[in-house]
């Protein structure tokens, strides 16, 4: 098992690593950046003065590995946009994206395992069939339009919870039940499949021929073992909501790293933007490793060692 989480951290890595690399070459050849930064109407001497101010004048691979020496260093560079250190503006707005992204994962556990064990008990019946209707409809309804209609619905039709800023956890009520949505199709037909696949296993029908029914069946017996592959999803899931945030945060003006990145990406702030992609791809083939890990150590086929 050693070995094969030493042979994933170094396809992480090597992950993390080709990311950096694409994301720079697509902010730095997708369009001029001295030009970006400067503005459609600045003059040519203006443009060349930026390039040589930002050292945009030096050959690309000369940019990029001094940008990446500089991580490894932790210094991320400065701001373009904000003029403050790139560590310093992701440092202050982590925190709101932690809690929407926890968040979310709550709710994406609290309607998708329920739901997922309603439907194992009850297969190929109504209950079955409004689980899946409920998966199916969170996976086709886009993030942009249910964050919207719950800001119609709950922020001016019955005005229950706030619909912009992060200073309370009321205000994170609502954009977590948007983000969160989107992964409850996944977290909900795995708890199914898993639970149908277990409530046939020879020591369900033990524990059934020793009176547990139902819920109690469920819950002392055969969820244990169908909820550990979830698990290993739900790592995954994570992963996505700080990437998947960026929407979700501008639409209710949550001051996190999402948001954050559009600002970036409005005011041509290469190495803010630069940055983030490079945070959320490393959250994210973090989550996925500890993913595998889980899975290793719940695969028996995989020795430890």
């Amino acid at each position: 098992m050693l070995r094969y989480i030493a042979l994933r951290g170094l396809l992480a890595i090597a992950v993390a690593f080709t990311v950096s690399l694409a994301a720079f070459l697509l902010l730095n050849v997708a369009a001029d950046p001295a030009q970006a930064i400067a503005g459609e109407d600045a003059t040519p001497d203006v443009v060349e003065s930026i390039r040589a101010r930002y050292g945009l004048d030096r050959p690309m691979a000369v940019r990029y590995f001094d940008w990446l020496g500089g991580v490894v260093q932790g210094d991320f560079g400065e701001s373009y946009y904000w003029h403050k250190p790139v560590a310093s503006l992701v440092a202050d707005r982590a925190d709101e994206t932690l809690t929407l992204a926890f968040s979310a994962l709550a709710v994406t556990i609290l309607i998708a395992i329920p739901l997922g064990a309603l439907a194992a008990l009850n297969p190929n019946s109504w209950i079955d069939r409004f689980a899946l209707g409920v998966a199916v409809s969170a996976q086709a309804v886009p993030n942009f339009w249910l964050g919207l209609i719950m800001i119609i619905l709950f922020g001016v039709m019955v005005p229950i919870f706030p619909v912009s800023g992060d200073d309370t956890w009321r205000h994170f009520v609502l954009p977590a039940f948007v983000l969160g949505a989107s992964s409850v199709p996944a977290v909900m037909r795995l708890t199914r499949t898993g639970l149908i696949e277990v409530m046939g296993a020879d020591y369900i029908r033990t524990a059934r021929a020793k009176g547990f029914r139902g819920w109690s069946l469920l819950r002392r017996h055969a969820l244990r073992n169908a909820i550990l592959p979830v698990i290993s999803v739900l790592a995954v899931q994570l992963g996505q909501k700080f990437g998947g945030s960026v929407i979700t945060e501008s639409i209710f003006a949550i001051n996190g790293l999402g948001r954050l990145a559009l600002e970036s990406i409005l005011g041509a702030d290469i190495p803010t933007v630069q940055m983030l992609i490079f945070v959320f791809a490393i959250v994210f083939v973090a989550m996925n490793l500890l993913a595998d890990i889980l899975n290793a150590a719940l695969d028996p086929r995989i020795r430890i060692g």
